[in-house]
């Protein structure tokens, strides 16, 4: 429908924009890890100002809980804006299947050119350097054991699951006082912990470090990995370490530290926003 012809000029269509709408992708939160959005916002606002920003979500029960809107929503309302190009930025960690069900919704969206950015660790690049970033909160050898907490996929037939074991790998092979476990799936945490066992750890060293390698350390970290129940802190317990998580202060409140909450990784993701708002300039 052409903005200027007779039905656009009766329904009162607004002029079409030549710069795409930028959509930042988020799961979601209904908890304090929503300074973390407000947080990368800002940073939109100091380096993208040249563009509109619009956010979607896609966790369902977040979208319930908040009448936030899906990715689905947001394009539309993009599109009834007059936008022709859209550039949608996730802050996903891993290309999972949330990212999958995001590059569905974009490459079958009507009426709008949509261009996916890459999560932060696309590539094996992208997941060393999170991984140097992380470094800084990683005890010594000589201090403890550092438990990299991924989340995970209860789906074993999930392509991503190569990434998490290629991780896995990865971690291993680059610290020798650095594993990689996931709270859902692979790598699997019982038998990590088992290994350890075996390996007499808890002989040579009392401390362990539980690190989220997720973009928020909430409920996963409050309850999974830190909980007072079956949670890997208590599961570390029983084993004799002694257990603790990297945490930030946020309006006097203490907070896990989810990646969100590392500078260096607010700066990856305007990367992949910077790379897809590039391709979209060519097409």
């Amino acid at each position: 429908m052409h903005p200027n012809g007779y039905i656009g000029r009766k329904m009162h269509l607004p002029p079409l924009r030549e710069k795409p709408a930028v959509i930042i992708a988020a799961f979601g939160s209904t908890t304090r890890a929503r300074v973390a959005l407000d947080h990368f916002q800002a940073h939109l606002e100091r380096h993208f100002s040249a563009y509109e920003i619009f956010w979607a979500y896609t966790s369902e029960i977040i979208r319930r809980k908040t009448g936030l809107p899906s990715l689905h929503q947001t394009l539309a309302e993009v599109e009834a804006a007059g936008f022709r190009k859209a550039v949608v930025q996730p802050l996903h960690i891993f290309p999972g299947t949330e990212y999958r069900q995001i590059q569905e919704t974009c490459a079958y969206f009507p009426g709008l050119r949509v261009f996916l950015g890459e999560t932060l660790c696309h590539r094996w690049d992208f997941i060393r350097h999170t991984l140097g970033v992380m470094e800084q909160d990683f005890l010594l050898p000589d201090q403890g054991v550092n438990l990299l907490a991924l989340h995970g996929t209860p789906l074993a037939a999930d392509p991503v699951n190569i990434v998490y074991m290629g991780v896995e790998k990865l971690v291993a092979d680059r610290y020798p006082h650095v594993r990689a476990a996931a709270i859902e799936g692979i790598p699997d945490s019982d038998a990590l912990f088992s290994r350890m066992k075996k390996k007499g750890i808890i002989d040579r060293i009392k401390q362990a470090r539980i690190i989220p390698m997720m973009y928020f350390a909430g409920m996963h970290a409050r309850d999974d990995l830190m909980g007072e129940k079956d949670s890997w802190r208590t599961c570390l317990e029983k084993m004799g370490f002694t257990v603790d998580c990297p945490m930030v202060e946020v309006k006097e409140k203490p907070l896990f530290k989810g990646l969100a909450y590392y500078p260096e990784v607010t700066g990856f993701l305007a990367d992949r926003l910077e790379r897809a708002l590039g391709l979209a300039g060519y097409f």
